[in-house]
């Protein structure tokens, strides 16, 4: 027991002479020689790390042991060399550094002794990069898997507002077919203020009806509303004359088409190399046109490649100057067919077989004087014969008859005996270039044809309220002109159409799932049907650039 507990712990300075190894056995309870060699161990290792020499001795030896030279054998001061007991080495072995094992006061006995190797730091460090590398590979499969989840999330919201443009479309289709039926009567062609024709919402999705602007030379903006077939001239009853004076057209290819519908069963074209042979009947579509040969992707689409009325930015005409130049998909059809008959079933009157009475009782019926009947019928006594109604029309005028006193008899009369009236061409609704090629066709010098359909097309859009008979025309061209007396002689030109197409394209949310789909509709026969239905969507985007800016915030304002 220490008497004196509150001075226990006080280190007490080394007396004069005593020895290091007994005094500090005595102040921290070590015995001997091992308390006294461990302090001598530390105390001489700092002196030496102290001084900048000693620690750079410290450092060699310590690089000369890790290199395999011997170590020191620790030694216990005042006494001779000896090795430690098991426990005493156990104890060394955790002193790094050959220092800390030196005898002091005289040099370092080495032999015998065995270099501590350092710890593995390179080992750690291997163990550091495997797990770098493991953490980035779970890192790179995490983010993966988050795209992938992206890309699948964006594909079924494609997915989704396909399937929505796809309903639209059909909806659509219900639509048009409501739209005829409310307005194309009797051959009128329904225009775009009659219904809505562009953006029309159905759910989250949209539709269009893709139309044509016939007064434009360099349309910049698509057009919309229905497209008139009737304003087409019929592959199917146009003879070469007139196919021939088409854009881009040959004289090569317009017989090529007269050599795939002929029926005699003469082919002069062979088609073995291509696989199939001439079809020797009426096309059934404008499409069967790729078919013939010398078919080319000019001929047939022209510069318009997506086919919707507008130059694209990645379209680009032929000559340059930035005008729509169309191909055949645009001037021809297979589909007009105009009835020869009132709605109601009776038939027209024929002004061509019909007597007398029926003549007058048609004149009186329309409000007009019976005094034009003998100047309608005959002609020095001799029996006048009309080769189509603008043939008639042009004798009501040259009578005295006004536009609208004809027109208050056009929908009642009739030059044929036919049930149906085929290959007219609605001079309402036509191009330039389809007027132009059909008065050409009728031996009309370039010139003049060029001239009398630009005329014909700037009449339309000044006095679009004049345009209810083919008595139009004399009004915008005199009776007289070569067009005029040209087209008296056939049964070429009308007002009436009962084809339309409707090239619907539709998106659905924030214009995603594109879709677009042709129809042509048939109300010849009082009821709108579907005659053909045709994809486009591989043709691209057809509404415009405005469209497309537009529709973010359309979809927003839902």
């Amino acid at each position: 027991m220490n008497p004196h507990p509150s001075t226990r712990n006080v280190q007490r300075p080394r007396p004069a002479g005593a020895g290091w190894g007994r005094w500090l056995s005595r102040e921290q309870g070590g015995t001997g020689a091992r308390a006294s060699a461990r302090f001598e161990v530390q105390k001489h290792a700092a002196r030496e790390i102290s001084s900048p020499l000693g620690l750079v001795t410290l450092k060699r030896r310590e690089r000369r042991a890790s290199l395999g030279g011997t170590g020191f054998q620790p030694v216990v001061l005042g006494g001779p060399p000896k090795t430690w007991g098991a426990r005493s080495a156990s104890r060394a072995s955790n002193v790094r550094g050959p220092v800390s094992r030196a005898k002091f006061g005289g040099t370092p006995n080495l032999t015998g002794w065995k270099p501590v190797p350092p710890r593995a730091n390179s080992e750690r460090g291997s163990v550091l990069v495997i797990v770098l590398w493991v953490a980035i590979g779970l890192v790179s499969i995490a983010l993966y898997f988050a795209n992938s989840m992206n890309y699948e999330l964006t594909a079924s919201d494609n997915r989704m507002n396909g399937l929505a443009a796809d309903q639209a479309i059909e909806g659509a289709a219900r639509y048009v077919a409501l739209v005829l039926q409310s307005f194309a009567t009797n051959g009128a062609v329904p225009t775009s203020a009659q219904f809505k024709c562009a953006a029309v919402p159905v759910g989250d999705a949209r539709f269009w009806l893709v139309g044509r602007d016939l007064g434009a030379d360099k349309p910049t903006e698509p057009t919309f509303g229905l497209v008139d077939e009737g304003g087409k001239l019929n592959l199917n009853g146009v003879s070469t004359n007139v196919l021939q004076y088409l854009p881009n057209m040959t004289v090569d290819f317009a017989n090529a088409i007269m050599d795939w519908r002929g029926t005699n069963g003469v082919v002069s074209l062979d088609y073995t190399s291509l696989g199939y042979s001439a079809k020797n009947a009426p096309f059934e579509t404008v499409d069967e046109l790729r078919l013939v040969y010398g078919a080319t992707e000019d001929l047939l689409a022209g510069a318009d490649i997506n086919r919707n009325g507008v130059l694209d930015k990645n379209e680009k005409g032929q000559s340059g100057s930035g005008q729509l130049e169309t191909g055949l998909f645009e001037d021809c059809t297979v589909y007009t067919r105009e009835p020869n008959y009132h709605s109601d079933g009776s038939m027209l009157t024929n002004v061509n077989t019909a007597a007398r009475t029926e003549i007058r009782s048609l004149l009186q019926n329309a409000g007009l004087s019976t005094s034009y009947l003998n100047q309608l019928m005959t002609n020095a006594n001799v029996r006048i014969v009309y080769h189509g109604l603008f043939g008639f029309a042009l004798r009501c005028r040259n009578v005295g008859m006004t536009s609208s006193d004809f027109a208050s008899l056009a929908d009642n009369i009739t030059t044929s005996t036919n049930t149906y009236l085929r290959n007219r061409v609605n001079v309402n609704t036509a191009n330039a270039d389809v007027l132009t090629a059909l008065f050409m066709g009728l031996n009309v010098d370039q010139s003049t044809a060029e001239s009398a359909a630009q005329t014909l097309v700037t009449y339309r859009q000044q006095k679009a309220q004049n345009l209810t008979s083919v008595a139009w025309v004399i009004d915008a061209l005199g009776s007289t002109t070569p067009v005029v007396t040209a087209l008296a002689s056939g049964d070429y030109v009308t007002t009436h159409s009962y084809q339309f197409t409707a090239d619907i394209a539709a998106v659905g949310a924030f214009g995603r799932g594109y879709r677009r789909v042709k129809f042509i509709f048939d109300v010849s026969d009082g009821t709108p049907k579907i005659l053909y239905r045709q994809d486009l969507s591989r043709l691209g985007w057809a509404l415009g650039d405005k469209a497309r800016q537009t529709l973010p915030a359309q979809n927003g304002g839902q």
